[in-house]
């Protein structure tokens, strides 16, 4: 059995390139990353670029039967940020095959994002926007208002890392690469929140300032001030990693 789909976003151009799946694990082009179950190729379409991620596996035993693939919860995350409004990474194909009820393989192609760069690839390289506090508040508030979405609707995003935030050359903020998300209730749901919370405060840390990092916070709560829950919760934040980095 395969599922297929070619979005509207696709050019009529690259249509028949990404008419199926046998044609997408058939494209060549600039390998960016390989692992035992998938790779990302990047291509370039008439001066456009396009991400092609292409899984092979969905792990070993039962995992090729239970559970959503990888490839699929990837791009039904991505079609939940879009629906609730977050900006993210245009879909223009996806799909997987199965047989016999097992994972075969499946992809995602992604349009590209212009003139965007990641948020950890700004820390590494000491991008003087991180000393412009201008800049921080621009950013900041788009990405507590973007998380606080997720969280209201009882989804974390999982892996949220600055690697995985990308902002663009006028400041506008991308959620990308969300292929571990999922929902969650309870007690449960307040882990993963506060460890959403941590992965983003595990470069913050080092990149701004206490005030910039409760800044976000208050901003994340919609708060002027921090009630004694809060103050707990930014605790348990503080604290997530110790012991681990």
């Amino acid at each position: 059995m395969s599922e297929w789909r070619v979005t509207d976003l696709c050019p009529a151009a690259l249509r028949d390139e990404l008419a199926d799946l046998q044609r997408v694990f058939a494209i060549e082009g600039h390998r960016l990353t390989r692992d035992p179950l998938s790779e990302v190729v990047r291509i370039e379409r008439d001066g456009v670029c396009y991400y092609v991620k292409r899984y092979w596996g969905a792990g070993k035993g039962l995992r090729r039967y239970i559970g959503r693939p990888r490839v699929k919860a990837e791009w039904q995350n991505l079609k939940y940020f879009a629906k609730w409004g977050i900006p993210t990474a245009p879909i223009v194909a996806y799909g997987l095959e199965r047989k016999a009820g097992a994972f075969v393989r499946g992809a995602l192609i992604t349009r590209e994002l212009p003139d965007t760069q990641d948020l950890a690839l700004l820390a590494r390289r000491q991008d003087p926007r991180l000393a412009d506090r201008a800049w921080v508040e621009q950013v900041s508030v788009q990405l507590a208002r973007a998380t606080r979405t997720l969280h209201d609707h009882h989804f974390t995003h999982n892996d949220l890392k600055w690697r995985n935030l990308l902002v663009n050359d006028r400041a506008e903020l991308f959620f990308i690469d969300c292929p571990t998300g999922a929902f969650w209730w309870g007690p449960l749901l307040s882990y993963r929140i506060v460890k959403d919370l941590a992965c983003l405060d595990k470069v913050a840390k080092y990149q701004l300032s206490r005030t910039q990092r409760l800044r976000f916070y208050r901003q994340y709560r919609g708060c002027e001030r921090l009630s004694a829950a809060d103050k707990r919760e930014v605790r348990r934040i503080v604290k997530f990693f110790e012991g681990r980095e």
